[in-house]
């Protein structure tokens, strides 16, 4: 079972690297950073903080949220076991900011299967770990 969450960890941490790498550069598909971009201009508008007085720039989100997937996916994938926690929190925030965004603008919810299935696993590892704990040999 242990190589099941195993290959779950580093299929979501190459996910979320490519996902990251693609925000980042138009040399993987310059049409699908094209299209990122123009939505991330859509994100802005319902960023949760706007109501406060933030509202970053879109080419800036788009970076940040792109080198963020990257380098926490790759943590995923091959970091120690406590930067896996880590990075599992951080794009499980991600993910939630997601969700939330496309509900606020009211985005079909096929939209937002991805961001859901991809919480749901990110949100899977974090909770494998915290079952019944495998007894010493001493005991």
């Amino acid at each position: 079972m242990a190589f099941v969450f195993s290959a779950i960890r580093v299929l979501l941490g190459f996910f979320f690297g490519f996902a990251g790498v693609v925000k980042l550069t138009d040399q993987v598909s310059a049409e699908v950073h094209q299209h990122m971009k123009s939505q991330f201009v859509q994100f802005t508008d319902v960023f949760p903080l706007k109501d406060f007085g933030f509202k970053p720039d879109p080419s800036q989100y788009l970076q940040a949220v792109g080198w963020v997937e990257l380098v926490a996916g790759i943590l995923l994938a091959f970091g120690p076991r406590i930067l896996q926690e880590i990075s599992n929190f951080v794009l499980c925030i991600i993910m939630i900011g997601a969700i939330y965004t496309l509900l606020v603008l009211k985005e079909p919810l096929a939209m937002c299967a991805p961001a859901t299935v991809c919480l749901g696993l990110l949100l899977l590892l974090n909770i494998r770990g915290h079952g019944r704990k495998s007894k010493s040999k001493a005991e």
